[in-house]
């Protein structure tokens, strides 16, 4: 049936027999999740506010009415797309939690580039589908992510949220090289400056937490100090190096490799996993169309305009035409500089990082910064070598 009722004249008998329809529907959504409360729809909660039993939540919506364009019920186990309000009906299955992405990708995407053109809205939905897989398998997450980008940080507040809050926090911590401690003894002491009822974590452990679902994790693979292998896979379990004999680890004096002694590292790679952030950016629609603007939009002319004109690019496609034929593959440049994180030119050491460029975003778009993924870190104090 469609859900125009919703909007309706609320003593209407559709109405009132709609409201007991979605009663049911949030009833079973918190038997599904085991949850203590439902979000409340209602034109004054807005699913921001909780109440903590079914005969309130039908109370509210029955006297205020539902908050706007709430035709799925995200937040009470459905998700999907709407299609209209008139004659068509809902679209509800397995498919993105449309409101939500919207919302938390508002928060923050920057403004369009001057120079950006327009791009169809003819996004395929089995493929949005398919890159949303890492979100849909943890729904818990994501819920609990898209409820941080809603709540405010404190009552009343209309310019932060909480994920927005513990996001710029955030950066700030990284850009100014602020330890863990300090950081908590910051976040305790601005919760205790702000109003009561605030929601800001109270340690870096807890914003930590309330991050982790953007998929921001990294990895740290033990090397060989020579760069001989990687400690992983098959070499996992050594102590030293099957080719050099360079112990694994950094062992005092008069220790051999080998005699079970372990220390830390002797060298690490940090990898930050590039599939998730893949995912990310294909399951918002702006940029799934950017990552298709070679192919969509870019001018053919026969002039150099964009990487794909480029023969390189076209041997590629020659080469290996099942990958070339699907505009949505990542074309992609692998960069690495070392640096000296320590400020002093006298220092020895360097840390060497590794930078993917994708190819396939429009020229204004490919080489600005938020558009390059950070893949290893490699440290010193010499360059890696091999």
């Amino acid at each position: 049936m469609s859900r125009s009722w919703m909007y309706e004249k609320r003593t209407s008998s559709g109405f009132l027999n709609g409201v007991e329809e979605f009663c049911r529907c949030a009833l079973e959504h918190q038997e599904n999740v085991q949850d203590n409360g439902f979000y409340c729809p209602c034109v004054d909660c807005e699913n921001v506010s909780r109440v903590s039993s079914i005969k309130t939540l039908r109370d509210h919506v029955i006297r205020r009415g539902f908050r706007e364009q709430y035709h799925v019920w995200i937040w009470h186990g459905e998700i999907g797309g709407y299609t209209g309000n008139s004659s068509e009906n809902p679209i509800i299955d397995h498919h993105v939690h449309t409101e939500t992405i919207d919302r938390t990708e508002d928060m923050f995407s920057e403004e369009d580039d001057e120079g950006e053109e327009d791009v169809d809205d003819d996004i395929e939905e089995d493929h949005i589908d398919e890159m949303m897989e890492a979100i849909q398998d943890k729904p818990h997450l994501f819920e609990r992510l898209s409820e941080a980008a809603e709540k405010p940080l404190y009552p009343g507040c209309v310019k932060y949220t909480q994920l927005s809050a513990v996001s710029v926090l955030t950066n700030l911590k990284i850009k100014g090289g602020v330890t863990d401690a300090i950081f908590s003894q910051f976040l305790e002491a601005l919760e205790d400056m702000f109003p009561e009822g605030n929601v800001l974590p109270k340690s870096t452990y807890y914003a930590n937490k309330l991050m982790c679902p953007f998929g921001l994790a990294y990895e740290k693979i033990d090397a060989c100090p020579n760069d001989c292998i990687l400690y992983r896979k098959e070499f996992a379990d050594l102590d030293k190096c099957p080719r050099c004999g360079k112990s694994r680890y950094k062992l005092p004096d008069g220790v051999m490799p080998g005699e079970g002694k372990k220390g830390p590292s002797a060298k690490l790679l940090w990898y930050l996993p590039i599939i998730p952030r893949f995912r990310r950016l294909f399951s918002i629609k702006k940029e799934a169309k950017n990552l298709r603007w070679h192919a969509d939009k870019r001018k053919k002319d026969g002039l150099l305009r964009h990487p794909a004109d480029s023969p390189q690019w076209k041997d590629i496609d020659e080469e290996y035409p099942e990958f070339g034929k699907e505009d949505r593959n990542l074309r992609l440049a692998l960069s690495t500089d070392g640096m000296n994180p320590f400020g002093s030119l006298s220092s020895q050491h360097s840390t060497w990082h590794v930078l993917l460029v994708i190819y396939n975003l429009p020229p204004w778009l490919c080489m600005k910064s938020n558009n390059i993924m950070l893949s290893l870190l490699i440290q010193g104090p010499e360059q890696p070598g091999n």
